[in-house]
């Protein structure tokens, strides 16, 4: 059963699936309706999950589910990287490698290796101050207050 995410409760678990590379509005709008048809029949042991998504800056896929009323199980997460793996494939993007960082120059997103990024501090192109998205944040109350944080308030500052 898939909410509008504005609906889904603070405690939701998310995940958070960032690109490569920014995503076309034509795609997006393809990946919109696949997410949207894959999360109406996402079940845990035959139990509807009550779940929503958000796709931000044409970049992250975030999927949050409800888990008072059904946990997600294993085969449910497998379901759903499987699912990722497919969106991967079909529009030639990068979803799953978590070595990467992505984070804000002025008004452009960035997406680097994590080798990248250290290289970046040392010539001081960013610092402490840049605005990283932390990825491991594990509901939507952490998502609204350390998703997008200066990379002092991240799991980030201890590359610098």
């Amino acid at each position: 059963m898939i909410l509008p995410f504005i609906k889904m409760p603070l405690d939701s678990r998310i995940w958070i699936y960032q690109s490569n590379k920014k995503i076309h509005e034509q795609e997006l709008i393809q990946i919109k309706t696949k997410l949207t048809a894959f999360l109406k029949n996402w079940t845990a042991h035959g139990d509807d999950l009550k779940s929503s998504f958000e796709i931000k800056y044409n970049r992250f896929l975030i999927i949050a589910l409800n888990e008072k009323s059904t946990k997600a199980s294993g085969c449910s997460i497998d379901s759903c990287v499987h699912f990722i793996q497919k969106i991967e494939k079909d529009y030639g993007l990068n979803l799953l490698d978590k070595m990467n960082v992505t984070f804000k120059q002025g008004d452009y997103i960035s997406y680097k290796s994590i080798v990248e990024f250290k290289n970046l501090i040392k010539n001081n192109s960013v610092s402490k101050n840049t605005i990283v998205y932390n990825n491991l944040v594990v509901d939507i109350e952490d998502f609204n207050k350390n998703w997008e944080v200066p990379a002092s308030k991240s799991w980030h500052s201890r590359l610098f």
